[in-house]
């Protein structure tokens, strides 16, 4: 078994990220903004002791550098950063506003390389030297044949660019790392038309995990395992 830290847990991906990992026994140090209104995450540690819940605000710096004060020097072998925001939807040529593109870049793709530099001794206590981050195909460049959705499309693209560069960094440590695109997910931010549930989703993304290695690092792979061209 095994120590897993998934950001973004209150609700859709996250929550069935934990959901599946507390179901095969591993583990599960999870993050959300506010557990007080986390009612589904609170209610599944009352029965399971192997989930500590934290509360964590990635767009926050305080929140971001206290938070490895509050793991104690925790062992993590495998890191989930989950957390993430679409930001506006009308973020069409036209229409998209700076203060908005800084806030979901801030979150989406800044803040998961700092909380690796501040996690790092953590991840290089624990043994699966595994660094997950869920990006979105929208963050693929050759995929790209829609067009708009500036803010959100640059913030996965720019996300999947800096895990590029963290597996390169990090290989000599033996750390793997890669970006996974969840599919088109039936959540909050994947609306009701999306394609397949949390569920299957996440099945697909834990096994992925569970195959990641270092001949696997740097890739963007898709929740079926398949690879997706940046």
């Amino acid at each position: 078994m095994a120590t897993y830290l998934v950001t973004g847990t209150n609700r859709g991906i996250g929550l069935e990220f934990v959901k599946q990992l507390l179901a095969r026994g591993e583990t599960v140090l999870a993050t959300c903004r506010d557990i007080d209104k986390a009612e589904a995450l609170t209610a599944l540690q009352q029965d399971n002791d192997k989930l500590e819940l934290f509360e964590l605000d990635v767009s926050d710096p305080e929140s971001r550098n206290n938070f490895p004060k509050r793991l104690a020097g925790k062992a993590i072998d495998v890191f989930i950063n989950n957390a993430g925001v679409y930001g506006p939807r009308g973020a069409s040529f036209g229409n998209v506003e700076p203060q908005e593109w800084a806030e979901v870049l801030l979150i989406n793709s800044i803040a998961p390389v700092l909380l690796t530099q501040l996690l790092i001794d953590n991840f290089r206590q624990g043994r699966g030297k595994k660094l997950v981050y869920i990006s979105s195909k929208m963050g693929s460049i050759d995929d790209n044949q829609g067009g708009g959705q500036y803010i959100y499309r640059s913030s996965k693209a720019a996300l999947n660019a800096v895990v590029k560069s963290l597996a390169v960094d990090l290989a000599d440590a033996g750390f793997s790392a890669a970006v996974l695109h969840p599919g088109w997910v039936q959540t909050d931010m994947g609306g009701p038309n999306a394609l397949i549930d949390a569920k299957t989703s996440v099945e697909g993304m834990l096994a992925v995990i569970d195959e990641l290695n270092m001949e696997k690092s740097g890739q963007f792979l898709n929740y079926d395992g398949s690879t997706i061209a940046w």
